[in-house]
């Protein structure tokens, strides 16, 4: 499955979460270490649904980069 995740640098490190799974967030120092706690709690989550036998969200979001003129 391919979830969307967001990146948000912000003054003191980065940030991530999955718009497709609402509370799976993460923040780090480092955009690599985002990435790498993203995935595991992305993992960690989809787990948990898979425990409990609750439905797994299909991925449904989708981003662009829009280029404007300054």
């Amino acid at each position: 499955m391919n979830y969307v995740v967001v990146y948000e640098k912000s003054a003191s490190g980065w940030g991530a979460y999955v718009p497709d799974l609402p509370g799976v967030v993460t923040t780090a120092k480092t955009k690599e270490e985002a990435q790498r706690l993203i995935r595991e709690a992305i993992e960690f989550h989809l787990e948990g649904l898979r425990e409990d036998n609750a439905p797994i969200p299909e991925p449904s979001a989708s981003a662009e980069v829009v280029t404007v003129s300054s």
